[in-house]
Order: structure tokens, then sequence, then C-alpha cells
């Protein structure tokens, strides 16, 4: 039988318009997050965007703080509505955990996209940040509260989740070259989202 975590690749090509159009028409419950992310960023500089989805609104958000976007997707669909919406920025069609860009960034978000991925996935997934960070750059990912899996649901099809321990997450991020900034638990302020803010050394 397939693990749930690896039908998340067809599962967000399949909704992609349907996923797009709801998250376009939905509150943004978690803005507060992006624009300490923005903001601690001169303009100009480069922000790798993994699991960008469709660019919206997190992508165009970055864009109009005068940041450079790379997104990656693993959806084509969702990479062409980013080429359509901000068609000056690059869009890569590619899995996160496999990525190896002859770049660095100043900074690198994995939301709402890093928790799809197995506890395998995303230790591995450490790695990846830190060859793609420059010195100082900030790191920000959302993840579940405490170690476990969990299986949602959207428009009929199961949703896959997955955590580490926050002592696990704090281990990987300290030997993967960045330090915590904050981290907060179910945060009301971002529709109980679990944040890591980190910085690379």
């Amino acid at each position: 039988m397939t693990h749930p975590a690896r039908r998340i690749i067809r599962h967000y090509e399949k909704h992609a318009i349907a996923w797009a159009g709801d998250r376009q028409n939905s509150p943004w419950n978690d803005k507060v997050w992006h624009d300490r992310f923005a903001e601690a960023l001169a303009p100009g500089e480069s922000v790798l965007d993994l699991g960008c989805g469709s660019g919206f609104p997190v992508a165009a958000h970055l864009h109009a703080h005068g940041l450079k976007v790379t997104g990656v997707d693993s959806s084509p669909t969702m990479i062409s509505l980013c080429r359509r919406r901000l068609p000056d920025q690059e869009w890569i069609v590619g899995d996160m955990r496999e990525l190896s860009l002859d770049s660095r960034f100043a900074g690198i978000l994995a939301w709402d996209s890093f928790f799809h991925l197995d506890h395998a996935g995303q230790r591995a997934m450490f790695a990846v940040f830190a060859v793609h960070a420059s010195p100082g750059a900030r790191l920000m990912f959302n993840t579940g509260p405490q170690h476990g899996e969990a299986i949602g649901d959207y428009r009929g099809d199961p949703l896959y989740h997955a955590s580490l321990a926050s002592g696990e997450y704090r281990s990987l991020i300290n030997r993967s070259g960045f330090e915590t900034i904050d981290h907060v638990v179910e945060d009301p302020r971002a529709g109980g989202r679990t944040v890591w803010l980190c910085r690379s050394r």
C-alpha cells in the first residue's frame, strides 16, 4: 500500500486550481509571520520559497517587499499559476527534497509544505536548507506541535501531515548551521500554526 506521504505530489497537482481559488478567497491568518520574515530582509535580496503553491499570497507579498523570489513546487499547474501571476520571478517545477541549485539565498521559506513530508524527509531537508543558505540567512517553516502523523482531508482526498518533536527540530537546526530566533507552538495569531524562525550562523 502506498504511504500517504507519497500521494502529496499527486494530490496538489489534482487539486491545484481549486486550492489556488480557496487560498485566494480565504482570510490570510498567518500574515504576521510573513511580515516578520520579509522585514528582516533588505529589498533586492533573494528568497527560496519551497512548496510555493500558486504564489499567492506569500510569494506575492515577498515580491511586494522588493525581494527576489525563486519558487519551487512539485505541481506543474501550481508553477504555471505562479508564472502567470509573477512572470518576472523564477519558478521551478521540482521536489524540494531533491533540490540542488547553484545559488544561496538570504531567506528560505518552507511554509505549509514542510509538514507534508514524512519524518525521514523532514530530517533530510535540513541539509537542503543549509546548502542554499547565505551567511545570516533567515529560515522559516512550520510544523506540528509534537512528534506524530495525521491525516487531514481536502475535497474528499486524504492529506498527510507529520511532525518531529521540538527537541529533535532544535537539534537538526543546530547541527545544520542554524540557530533558533523564535519558536511559537500553535500560535493563535497564525491559525494555530507551530512556527520556527531561524538564522544561519
